[in-house]
């Protein structure tokens, strides 16, 4: 009889957990615009990481806050993004073409970093890609792909920027202090550029509040 083990357990539970925030954050943008939902989110994600971290912050460098800034930065443009998106995908939509970043990965760091994927890696991005124009729908011709489905692919490409900067910086500096720096980055950017965008601090709603809070709160541990 075919079982499995609690790492096995664990690993579907996290992406039984990934697969609902999108459906979590769909609902919540009927009450919420992207900007403001991404900000309290990872401002507050910070804020508990800077708890949970508080021990270590005293010997931050300069090195960790330009990684933290350069990796929140990507960080907020990949979920940015990918909540603005799902204001018009459904949830399924979004999760899938968000999963692109993972064949997405090998390309940039062919690009970046001139490390050619392996033959693997060549097959999963030709079958992410079958799949995508298959997601978008069965028009002849090429593909087209809505506004909200594009902001998501680029999302998928900013979060595989972000991995990217990670393992790039992460035999460098203390994780623990990025994290913190990353978090808030991100949140901070995105309440920024509110004005810039237009975008107004909705009603309140325990919606977008709860949704937005407990989202934040398992930041930190995720990141």
């Amino acid at each position: 009889m075919f079982a499995l083990s609690r790492q096995e357990i664990a690993l579907v539970l996290v992406t039984m957990l990934w697969g609902s925030t999108f459906l979590i954050i769909h609902i919540a943008m009927q009450h919420s615009g992207p900007l403001f939902f991404v900000g309290v989110r990872f401002t507050i994600a910070g804020l508990m990481a800077l708890l949970m971290f508080r021990k270590r912050m005293a010997a931050i460098t300069r090195l960790e806050v330009g990684a933290g800034i350069a990796i929140g930065c990507a960080l907020f443009l990949g979920y940015f993004l990918q909540t603005y998106g799902l204001q018009t995908i459904t949830s399924s939509q979004s999760a899938f073409i968000t999963a692109m970043y993972v064949p997405i990965v090998p390309l940039l760091q062919w690009a970046v970093l001139k490390k050619p994927p392996g033959l693997m890696s060549w097959v999963g991005v030709t079958l992410a890609f079958i799949g995508l124009v298959l997601l978008a729908g069965p028009q002849a011709g090429p593909p087209s792909f809505s506004a909200g489905e594009a902001a998501t692919l680029a999302g998928a490409a900013a979060i595989a920027a972000e991995i990217i900067l990670i393992a790039y910086f992460a035999r460098k500096v203390d994780s623990r202090r990025v994290t913190f720096v990353q978090l808030l980055t991100a949140g901070l950017v995105s309440f920024a550029l509110m004005p810039v965008m237009g975008e107004a601090v909705p009603e309140f709603s325990w919606l977008w509040a709860g949704a937005a809070i407990g989202l934040g709160l398992a930041s930190p541990s995720s990141s």
